[in-house]
């Protein structure tokens, strides 16, 4: 059995309103383009996830509504305060909890590019992959019936792509 993950940093957040705390920032114009242009290449190239683990900061509440508004059709998603600025050891952990074989996850930097790069058999040649740019999103598939089975290293990649690639 294949299971599948897909693996997407937030969209581009905004600085302007000193007020707002990290977890409060929302979107800024940028990032509200890029959201669904992601959304909607996922959806052309058949990458439907069938749950969504999401940090419950704004920006990723925000992201990930404007991904999932592209799909057409209702995926479950879990908002999870773990996943906030979670470390790679902890963004696994709440992974290895899923249950469906397609699983979105919408976190955060450094533990994002942390876990991608920790969870690929090989990294891609893509230059963006090392930083994990906003918004980007890996595909990744592991040889697995079920995520408490995945293992560092195993992942298949399926895709990586940044925003710009779709320009």
């Amino acid at each position: 059995m294949t299971l599948r993950l897909i693996l997407t940093r937030h969209a581009k957040s905004d600085w302007n309103n000193p007020l707002d705390t990290d977890h409060q920032r929302p979107l800024n114009d940028r990032g509200r383009t890029a959201a669904p242009r992601i959304g909607q290449w996922l959806k052309a190239q058949g990458y439907l996830p069938r749950a969504a683990l999401v940090s419950d900061a704004t920006r990723t509440r925000e992201t990930w509504a404007l991904v999932a508004s592209e799909f057409g059709a209702e995926v479950p998603v879990e908002f999870v305060p773990a996943l906030y600025h979670a470390s790679p050891d902890v963004m696994l952990g709440v992974l290895l909890e899923a249950r469906a074989d397609t699983v979105m996850m919408i976190g955060h930097n450094p533990g994002i590019a942390g876990l991608a790069a920790a969870l690929v058999r090989t990294r891609p040649a893509h230059p963006g992959f090392g930083r994990y740019p906003t918004c980007a999103t890996l595909v990744v598939d592991f040889d697995a019936t079920d995520w408490a089975a995945i293992r560092p290293g195993t992942g298949e990649i399926r895709e990586f792509i940044v925003p710009r690639d779709l320009d």
